[in-house]
């Protein structure tokens, strides 16, 4: 490892409080995902609709107000805006924690997912990053996210059971609160807020993003799986009580169940990426997940067969949760990877509020196997669309600081000098970030050129 790919202590301090930051602000949005469909009895107006609308609606106001806020991040600060997404985080909990209707579940949602300082976040994380080391700092928030929501799954059943669910939206207040002093106490403050073409969106490369079929296919894979993961939890807790688990146990059943699916997850990523198999597995785990829908809806009353079934079903998704976004950063043009980090998470937000209104119409109208045996459907049709998907290149993302000398150059030159370093397939220079965006095959980089090319040693 070179010195230059050390993280600093400002740096892993940044990347340790907003990794933080991140995962409890999923952790207090999931945590609600196990228990609300067992505790709408408990709620004045509660139906199924309704309350798969109170679980989705997250999802609507952070796909509407995620850019907004990543571009008010640019003029006025970073801190301020996660700061105010916090507390808008925690306006909604402490709504939710004190509502005896379904109504005010919806509303405290609506208003937890109004914090929508996901861009900001990782804008911050940029601006606190080296280019050597920012891939690596956005991977953690990656995998942050992915243990944020099986600790989400765990946690939600074992607060429920003891402080009900307003004990619930309480907790997550106080994550939020917990949150801010980390935001002010840990994470440092940037030395300067900058552009990042690979974090932010730009809005003149949305255009050429919007019709590429392949990056749309990987937007509706993201789309759907949380439209399925947010239906199916309409359903899933009755399924569990039905096997003859009490409320109280469902979070050991959810801890045995994520944690099997995550140790099978790792050989499946494995061979994803190391042996380049990312379209089968991708079209493997889709299979997987229609098949383990059936297998709730038609045979998912017995214990060992409903956990069987959970067990392929979190496997699949984790596994698709882990590689769709490293096939973005594959696919996604040179300096484009942010704008189509966007979409996708805009597609991913808009799947999760469609799927808990669809799992709620089916549970209301058809009963809890329709809410299955519906989105399995869904899960076909997702299959179908994406045999046609052509295998992603096995390119890495590179970013590199231009040196002194290179900033007067001419823009053209200099990319036809990078563009002729071997392994290196597609190039971005954008002068007024001081950053070369390149998108290189590993196995054909010439690495003592590049370095030569950036007067990096």
């Amino acid at each position: 490892m070179s010195k230059a790919s050390l993280l600093l202590a400002a740096e892993r301090r940044a990347i340790v409080g907003l990794a933080g930051l991140y995962a409890t602000r999923m952790l207090g949005l999931f945590m609600v995902l196990p228990i609300l469909a067992l505790k709408a009895e408990e709620l004045i107006g509660a139906t199924p609709l309704l309350v798969g609308f109170a679980l989705g609606i997250y999802g609507l106001t952070q796909a509407v107000l995620q850019i907004p806020f990543g571009l008010l991040s640019d003029r006025i600060g970073r801190k301020p805006v996660i700061a105010g997404g916090l507390v808008l985080f925690l306006i909604g909990s402490v709504v939710a924690a004190q509502a005896d209707s379904i109504a005010g579940i919806i509303l405290g949602r609506c208003l937890q997912g109004s914090g929508a300082v996901a861009a900001a976040i990782m804008a911050l994380l940029a601006d606190q990053t080296r280019e050597q080391v920012r891939t690596a700092a956005m991977a953690t928030i990656g995998l942050s996210i992915g243990v944020a929501f099986a600790v989400a799954m765990v946690l939600g059943p074992l607060v429920s059971s003891h402080f009900g669910l307003s004990g619930v939206f309480w907790f997550t207040a106080g994550l939020a609160a917990l949150g801010l002093g980390v935001l002010w106490k840990l994470v440092p403050r940037a030395p300067q807020r900058r552009g990042h073409q690979d974090v932010g969106i730009d809005r003149g490369q949305l255009k050429g993003l919007v019709g590429r079929l392949d990056l749309w296919r990987l937007n509706a894979s993201i789309f759907g799986l949380h439209l399925i993961l947010m239906a199916i939890f309409v359903a899933v807790p009755f399924r569990l009580v039905d096997a003859g688990i009490a409320e109280s146990h469902h979070g050991l059943v959810y801890l045995g169940v994520m944690g099997l699916s995550f140790v099978a997850m790792v050989p499946l990523v494995i061979v994803a990426e190391k042996r380049r198999k990312m379209k089968l597995m991708c079209l493997g785990a889709i299979g997987v997940i229609v098949a383990s829908l059936l297998g709730l809806g038609l045979e998912g009353h017995g214990l060992m067969g409903l956990i069987g079934w959970l067990f392929a079903f979190f496997t699949s998704f984790n596994l698709l949760e882990a590689t769709l976004p490293s096939m973005i950063s594959k696919l996604a043009p040179a300096g484009a990877k942010g704008t189509a980090m966007g979409l996708y998470s805009t597609s991913q937000f808009l799947g999760a509020f469609l799927g808990g209104v669809l799992g709620g119409f089916l549970s209301q109208h058809f009963g809890l196997t329709a809410v299955f045996l519906g989105v399995a459907v869904i899960g076909l049709a997702w299959f179908v669309f994406m045999l046609g998907m052509t295998p992603p290149r096995h390119l890495s993302s590179e970013v590199v600081a231009l040196a002194e000398e290179q900033q007067d150059d001419a823009l053209d030159a200099l990319m036809a000098r990078f563009a002729a370093v071997a392994g290196v397939e597609d190039v971005l220079v954008v002068p007024e970030e001081r950053l070369a965006y390149l998108k290189v095959d590993r196995e054909r980089l010439d690495t003592e050129a590049l370095s030569r090319l950036t007067g990096s040693r």
